[in-house]
Order: structure tokens, then C-alpha cells, then sequence
């Protein structure tokens, strides 16, 4: 497809997205007359586009859909106001950025009135600027990796600046390169024009356009910058007294670096022009309201010293220019919340005040359903029965063969031996094919992009950039060789590449969104898409960038090589192959390394994912517990919990371990747990070591006591046993101190539980247990147990389709209905009631509504007394054609606990082994030299 046929048919999609409704999802029919009535818009202009893609692209656009976001609220102190603001103020800001979202980006129109709905959500949240006297909200938004949270919080912004918000001000990483990044986009969404040609809009002798400032009948709104999106853009009081803007007639935005010095400047700079001293003599800016947006602000905004100490640097800056307004508001944004909710939200330092806990609201964004994220790459166990669980699309390749080239445990003056592995040479030609069937696809000025992550050290950084720079030269070389059969030989290397990988993978997905193509039509595009490659060292070392923007016309093709500066916040466009080997200890930073996820349009099948097996396992038990705390947000908004509340149950649970930094955590090694309101569940047993036999003779044991003290309840059809009012100390002695649990399972720890039991106890609480032992009906070829001389069928369980040596791993032991056979009918009814309204405006991932008939997750446990405590143990049939010991049956348990009305913790001290086990990766933390 030519320059002049992608003008074509962009305009042809701007046309019809304006034919099509615009407050709901178009129908198949609409959708056609869209398209006739497109084509004979651009025929006008003398254009024509072929009408089946054009169809099918506006398909792709209508087709998506976006769930409504959750929050928790804390209303104290605040003031409703946008209702009436909506009618008495203008939205000019908004308007043009709307405009802009939908014509020139044209991005599908459901997400935009979804980004409409909840930037709109997310202001109300905020004081009204106009309202007068001393306030201050802080809020967090949770979104997903690489889902679009700078668009987002650009929309904000721009609603921000309509409302009266005066100066704002962008928080944006600790990296050059992201600043200048984020300053860009802020140019082409909110501020209109060029900052590195003129720093407001109005400027004489100037008119550098771009973005809202470049589409045609549009006004000129009065607006400024201080800072610009040159590398060394970020603010600077110098630039700042030459300018000589006063603050508060028209929006001043800022778009800095997160460094302690820059942020001292920048509130000495404004309490010096706009200051006024207060009693004690600090000067306070009254009139001008101040809102801070933090992107990434789970790095470095986070307070990581001691309760008892001086707050860290930059946090200490944060909180020092936030504290000089009068008049305040401050949103962080994170795909990774877990730091932001182990901030103390009681902190009140003696200068500083509270920290930046979002004690205001938590708003959690679902994406779009066009988004390529860790649920579908890695796949979901969905713990509500009525959703199916997510497959891992076949985009993972497996890596085995990096050992001697760059091992897991080495140091910064490591030196890689030999060539490259075969496997990263693989992934090159991946990335060939890819760049390739992109252009036969009409992507041909698209942005193509490879990453490669495989250490921390820049040194080695620079030593794989010229390996990978020599190979991608030698493919060049042999390809266009015209004399020998160096070309013939990669051609056929390439070939059988596409023929056992892509082809079959592009089968897998819609025909609407991967065209199969074919091998004759890829190989001619081959030659022209390798020549376009660029191979660079993105790292503070090198001098290499990512110029995507010059060469936005064009496209870029490069192969990444980093670290640190490629795992946060900055966006690889085109990102389609990544090749990836660098571990973690924490879920937030393993999961900020994946910039893989994204939007990939008309060429999803095409991505991959080359990483070892260690690291997709990692991956698949990241994306549970993100999902589940998205799904704690959902659930605990329909509860009316405040955000302290909820940050308290997050913080103390059995979910706040190895998922974020010790130092993020407050408390050190030292860490309070709670099982308050939770289900801790196995899912993964150890085969090995007597451990089967170990566990299936302390259930016998431990329901052989509970027969003691009473006979069972038999359940005529399933067969299970069911025991009530039990003491909590059976239960802990009997069955929790006995259990041995995989050491991988760390979020399920029996040792913990039963000490958690015994302090609840001796509060009056979980003081009348039920022990339900499950059973099924009897199945032919399904194995039994002898359990309190009664003969039980063992239950079966899905595998995760994981499989470990020496491990078993199901998706869930719960079966959702047996989690409330203890609860009353008027139990029953409000916890359904109750889950019926978290579902109320979600979406399953078909896109039709959630409409639940089983009382699930916190709903329920929400309605158990605080001495109605659930043990359901589950005995289960081993693996087949396993290595467990002697085929014995496995013992599950999954516990409902209710709500603790005191919150009762238990303290532990966790040393570093835990921190390993934890996050079940072997990974030695060595000192970040980039």
C-alpha cells in the first residue's frame, strides 16, 4: 500500500467513524452503510480504497468495547461539583482532545467515550479549583502495562485545565528519555504546539502546530510550558524568570523528571513569584490550584525509609510542593499498585504532614478488550464460575540455551562468549518475518520494534548491542548475495521458520484480525524490511534514542538492547519480538519489564515472546494476583470501603508477600499478616518426599479426632462429611500445624494460618468452625479413600497445563458452590445480591453482560459472621503418569474466612530465604550499574 493509498484510507475511517452512532456499539448494518457512505465521501476527492478492508477495519474499531472502572471512595471533606461545573464552564481543552483521539488517532469510539466517561470519574474525585479556603485530595488509578495510561491521564489533564486548575504538573519517571517521551505526547494532546520552539501558544513568530494545535478549525487556547520535549527539556529556573509568566490567568504545564533537585527548584521557583508566609513563616501559594499527576508512581515517589526516619529524597520533594498550595490535588497512575497501598496512611510527619497515600480514592481501569495483555498472553485461572478461564495465546517461545552465553548470576565486566544463542538468532528472524508480513499487510511506514532485556549492566549491554549489530549485517550481506548460496541458505532458514511457526500460529486467531499470507508474497518484502533495521543501546551509557517521532513518516525498525530504561514507562512503538531472560524477586518490577503487552493491530499473531520457562511461570502467577487485587477493587467498592480500609486488608493480607520490595513494604523484614476476609487455596502440591503420604495421614489422623467428637453429617449424593461446631484448636493443631505445603505455594502458608486462627481465637473470634471433607459421586475410573471409615471418591481438578518435575499445579480446588453450604438462606441471599452488583456493568470477555448466579469472592465472605469460619478439604486424585510417590491422593484444603471486626494480625520475621521462595526465582540481586 503506497503513501497516497494510506492517506486514502485514512480518510475513508475518519469518515465513516463519523457516520457511525456515538453512544453505543454500531451494528453490522450501520456498519456497512458507514462504509458506502465513506467511499463516496473520499470519492469526491478523487481517492478510492478497496471496500472489504476498509469493512473490516471498521469492524476491528466497533468491535471493541470497554468495561466501566471501579473505585473506593472516601467523601469525607469533599465537595460534589462537576454536575453543575459540566453546565457553566468550557470544555475547550476537552473538546479538542476528543476531536483529536477520534480523527487523527482514530482510535475505536467506544474507548474514547470509555476514556470520556472515567476521566470524567476520576475529576470529580478531585475539589472543584474554584472552591475557595485550604483542601488536598490524593487519589490512585490502577491500570494495566502498556494499556494506555499516558492517553488516559492526558484526558484528565485537559479536563483539569477546562475546570481551573492552574498549574499542572506531570511527574514523569527518573529517565531522560521517558520525560521527553511523556512531553511529547502532552504536546500533541493537550498543549497544541511544539515546546522546543516556543513555550506557550500565543507566542510571536512562532507557530510550530502539531497534535490538537494542527487539525484544522480548531481555536487557540491559551496555554503555556516551562518545560520542553528536547532530551535536556526538563525544567529549569532560568528558562522560567526569562519567561516571566504569570501563574493563574491560563494553565501553566510541566512535564518533570522525578529528581530530588528539580522538584526543590521548581517549588522554590513558584513560592518565590506567587508565595505568601504563613504563621510560622513557610510560604504557601493561596490562590493558584496546584495538580500533580504522577505517572509510574509506584518508582520512586514511594517513601522506602524506616516509619521512624527522614522520608526519602524525592518523596520528601513531592510532598514538600504538594504541601506549599493551599489548594491541592495529586493522582498517582500504575500499572503496579502494590507500593502505593503499603504507603502508610496514618504517616504525619511534624513538617511534611501525611504521605501520599491515595487516601481520597483507588479507581482501577479495566482496558480495552483490543488490549494484548498478561491474561491473555499468559493465560488466567479464573477463580468466578461464571467466567471461562483465559488460554495463553501461542506467542511464548521457550529459551533454554543461554547459559554459557550470558548465565542468570553474572557481573558487570561479564564478557558474552561466542556467537549468540540459536534461540536469539531465532528470535531475529522472527522479528525479519514479522517486519516483513507487516508490509505485505500495508504496515510498510509502520514503527517496527525488537527488545532485547538480558542484563542489567550497561557494559554488557554494549557488548550484545555489536554482537547483534554483527549478525543482523551478515543476514543483510548473505541475503542480497547475488553469486553464491548464502542467500538461498537463509532463504530457506527463513521459510522453515514461517512455515512451522507463523503460519500455524496466524491460524489460531480470527481471520477478521490476522490475514493469512503467503510465503512468496512475505519472502519479496524480506530484503526492504531488513534494510530498514537499526540495532541500539538504550541505556544511560550509550548515545543511541529512539527517534520514533522523526521518523514518524517513514517508520523506525529497531532492535532495542537495555535494561532499567526499557522496563519503565517508556513505550517501544511497534513492539512485536522481544527476547527477554532478566529475573526478579517482586512481582511490580518483573511485571513493568513486560513491554510486550500493548495494543497490536492487523498484527497480533505476529508477536513474540522468547523468555525461559522459569520466567512464563512467574508471569502466569504475576497475572493472578494483579487480577485478583483488580477484582478486591471491584468487589470492595460495592461494599463501601474507604481506601484506608482497603489498603489495610491489602497490606496485612496473605497476598502482601514478594510482591513488592521490602524496603516499598514500610516494615522491613518485619511484616503483619492477616487473613481477615480472605480464601487462601492450594493449587500446587510437592509429589516428592513422602509429602502426598505426609499430608493424606494427618487429614485421616485430624477427621479421626473430629469423629471423635461427633459423627459426620453424610451428604447423600456427593458423599462428603461435614462436621460443625468445631473448636479452633482442633482445626489448628489437628489439620493446620500437620499440613506441608509446596514451598512454591507462598501464598499459601499453614504455619501462618494456624497461628492467624489461634490470635483470632483468643479475640472471640473463628470460634465455630465447619470442616467439610468433599466428595463426588462415584465415577468409573475415578480412584477412592477411606476417610473416618467412610469410602469417598476422590475429586478431579484441571491441570494449569504447567508442568514441573516433581510439582502438580491445578487451576483452582474450589469449586465455588461449596462455599457457602454453612451459610444461612438470608446469608445466601445478600452475598448473591451482593455479587450480582460488583458484576453490574462488566462484561464477559465476549463482551456480553456478567450475570453471576453463585455468591463468590468478597461479596460472601463479607456476610460470614466473625465466628463462621469455612474449611473445606478436598482429597484429590494424583496426576496421571506422574512422579508423585506411589500414585498416593492428593489433600487440598481452601479456607473462607469472615472479617475480622479488630483486624487481628500476626507478626513474622521474614528473612531472605523467604523473599527467594517467594517469588520462586533463583535470582542473585546485584547492585544496578546503569
Amino acid at each position: 500500500m503506497s503513501t497516497v493509498d494510506d492517506e486514502a484510507f485514512n480518510q475513508a475511517v475518519t469518515a465513516a467513524l463519523m457516520f457511525l452512532p456515538g453512544d453505543r456499539q454500531a451494528t453490522p448494518e450501520e456498519v456497512e452503510s458507514a462504509t458506502a457512505m465513506a467511499i463516496q465521501v473520499i470519492s469526491l476527492k478523487g481517492m478510492t480504497v478497496d471496500r472489504e478492508l476498509l469493512a473490516k477495519a471498521l469492524e476491528a474499531k466497533t468491535n471493541v468495547y470497554q468495561e466501566d472502572s471501579a473505585a473506593l471512595h472516601d467523601a469525607e471533606g469533599h465537595v460534589p461539583w462537576l454536575a453543575d461545573a459540566k453546565n457553566d464552564r468550557d470544555w475547550a481543552f476537552w473538546d479538542r482532545y476528543n476531536r483529536y483521539l477520534k480523527t487523527v488517532v482514530r482510535m475505536p469510539p467506544q474507548v474514547v467515550r470509555a476514556l470520556d466517561r472515567t476521566t470524567e470519574e476520576v475529576l470529580g474525585e478531585l475539589e472543584d479549583p474554584l472552591r475557595p479556603g485550604r483542601w488536598r485530595r490524593t487519589g490512585l488509578v490502577i491500570g494495566q502495562v502498556q494499556s494506555g495510561k499516558t492517553g488516559q491521564y492526558i484526558g484528565l489533564a485537559t479536563k483539569a485545565a477546562d475546570a481551573g486548575y492552574r498549574l499542572i504538573v506531570v511527574f514523569a519517571g527518573i529517565h531522560n528519555d521517558l520525560r521527553s517521551q511523556t512531553q511529547l505526547r502532552i504536546d500533541e494532546g493537550l498543549l497544541g504546539f511544539d515546546t522546543q520552539y516556543q513555550l506557550r501558544s500565543d507566542q510571536e513568530g512562532s507557530n510550530r502546530k502539531i497534535g490538537v494545535g494542527a487539525m484544522s478549525h480548531v481555536d487557540q487556547l491559551a496555554v503555556a510550558s516551562l518545560t520542553n520535549s528536547a532530551e535536556k527539556g526538563d525544567f529549569d529556573r532560568r528558562t522560567a524568570s526569562k519567561a516571566n509568566l504569570p501563574i493563574g490567568g491560563f494553565p501553566i504545564v510541566l512535564v518533570v523528571k522525578k529528581h530530588r533537585r528539580i522538584i526543590d527548584y521548581l517549588r522554590t521557583w513558584v513560592t518565590e513569584v506567587h508565595g505568601e508566609a504563613d504563621e510560622t513563616g513557610r510560604k504557601i501559594v493561596r490562590d493558584i490550584p496546584l495538580f500533580v499527576i504522577d505517572d509510574e508512581a509506584d518508582n520512586a515517589s514511594i517513601n522506602t525509609a524506616d516509619a521512624d526516619s527522614e522520608p526519602t529524597k524525592i518523596n520528601e520533594a513531592i510532598r514538600k510542593l504538594v504541601n506549599s498550595f493551599d489548594k491541592a490535588a495529586y493522582v498517582g497512575y500504575t500499572a503496579t499498585p502494590f507500593a502505593n497501598i503499603y504507603v502508610d496512611s496514618d504517616a504525619d510527619h511534624d513538617v511534611l504532614g501525611g504521605d501520599l497515600f491515595p487516601d481520597s480514592f483507588i479507581r482501577a481501569l479495566r482496558p480495552p478488550s483490543n488490549y494484548l495483555g498478561p491474561e491473555r498472553l499468559f493465560g488466567l485461572r479464573v477463580q468466578d464460575e461464571d467466567e471461562d478461564d483465559i488460554d495463553p495465546l501461542p506467542l511464548v517461545r521457550h529459551v533454554t540455551d543461554t547459559a554459557s552465553w550470558i548465565p542468570d548470576k553474572h557481573r558487570s565486566g561479564w564478557v558474552p562468549s561466542g556467537e549468540i544463542p540459536a534461540s536469539l538468532r531465532r528470535a531475529i528472524h522472527s522479528f525479519v518475518l514479522t517486519c516483513a508480513a507487516r508490509r505485505v499487510r500495508g504496515q510498510v511506514n509502520k514503527h517496527n520494534s525488537m527488545l532485547i532485556h538480558v542484563t542489567r549492566f550497561t557494559a554488557v549491554q554494549g557488548q550484545v548491542r555489536d554482537q547483534v549489530d554483527d549478525y543482523v549485517r551478515f543476514l543483510s550481506e548473505s541475503l542480497r548475495d547475488r553469486y553464491g548460496n548464502s542467500s538461498q541458505t537463509c532463504l530457506a532458514e527463513l521459510r522453515a521458520l514461517w512455515d512451522s511457526d507463523f503460519a500455524s500460529t496466524t491460524d489460531y486467531f480470527p481471520t477478521e484480525e490476522a490475514e493469512r499470507l503467503s510465503w512468496e508474497a512475505v519472502a519479496e518484502e524480506i530484503v526492504p524490511a531488513l534494510l530498514k533495521f537499526k540495532v541500539k543501546a538504550i541505556n544511560g551509557a550509550a548515545k543511541d534514542v529512539l527517534d520514533y517521532y522523526e521518523n514518524r513518516h517513514k517508520g523506525l525498525s529497531v532492535i532495542a538492547i537495555g535494561g532499567e530504561k526499557l522496563s519503565r514507562g517508556l513505550t517501544l512503538e511497534g513492539l512485536s519480538v522481544s527476547y527477554y531472560l532478566r529475573a526478579s524477586k517482586t512481582y511490580d518490577t518483573l511485571l513493568q519489564m513486560g513491554r510486550w503487552f500493548g495494543y497490536r493491530p492487523g498484527y497480533e499473531d505476529l508477536c513474540r515472546l522468547y523468555t525461559t520457562p522459569a520466567l512464563e511461570s512467574a508471569y502466569a502467577e504475576i497475572t493472578a494476583a494483579t487480577d485478583e487485587l483488580r477484582r478486591d477493587v471491584e468487589e470492595m467498592s460495592v461494599l463501601g470501603l474507604t481506601p484506608s480500609e482497603f489498603g489495610l486488608k491489602v497490606r496485612t493480607s496473605s497476598l502482601g508477600l514478594a510482591i513488592t520490595a521490602a524496603n516499598k513494604m514500610r516494615q522491613g523484614t518485619r511484616v503483619r499478616l492477616s487473613y481477615s476476609g480472605e480464601l487462601p487455596e492450594t493449587t500446587i502440591f510437592n509429589l516428592q518426599d513422602g509429602t502426598p503420604q505426609k499430608n493424606l495421614e494427618s487429614l485421616r489422623s485430624f477427621t479421626d479426632t473430629l469423629a471423635g467428637l461427633s459423627d459426620p453429617q453424610v451428604d447423600g449424593g456427593s458423599g462428603s462429611l461435614t462436621w460443625k461446631h468445631v473448636p479452633p484448636e482442633v482445626v489448628a493443631a489437628g489439620f493446620f500445624d500437620t499440613y506441608q505445603t509446596a514451598k512454591e505455594a507462598h501464598r499459601v502458608r499453614p504455619q501462618f494460618i494456624a497461628d492467624y486462627v489461634r490470635k483470632c481465637a483468643a479475640h472471640g473470634e473463628l470460634t465455630e468452625w465447619t470442616v467439610r471433607v468433599v466428595g463426588v459421586q462415584s465415577r468409573q475410573g475415578v480412584g477412592t479413600v477411606d476417610i473416618a471409615g467412610h469410602s469417598m471418591t476422590l475429586v478431579t481438578r484441571q491441570e494449569s497445563g504447567r508442568k514441573t518435575p516433581g510439582r502438580h499445579t491445578i487451576k483452582r480446588v474450589l469449586s465455588p458452590k461449596d462455599e457457602i453450604v454453612d451459610l444461612d438462606d438470608a446469608q445466601k441471599a445478600r452475598a448473591l445480591a451482593d455479587t450480582k452488583k460488583a458484576a453490574e456493568h462488566s462484561k464477559r470477555r465476549d463482551g456480553s453482560p456478567r450475570n453471576p448466579t453463585t455468591a463468590t469472592g468478597t461479596p460472601l465472605r463479607f456476610q460470614r459472621r466473625p465466628d463462621q469460619p469455612l474449611l473445606l478439604i478436598y482429597p484429590l486424585a494424583p496426576p496421571a503418569n506422574s512422579d508423585a510417590d506411589d500414585q498416593v491422593p492428593l489433600v487440598g484444603f481452601a479456607v473462607s474466612f469472615p472479617f475480622s471486626e479488630g483486624q487481628i494480625k500476626t507478626e513474622y520475621v521474614v528473612n531472605d530465604v523467604w523473599w527467594k521462595q517467594g517469588a520462586d526465582l533463583d535470582f542473585e540481586e546485584y547492585e544496578d550499574d546503569e
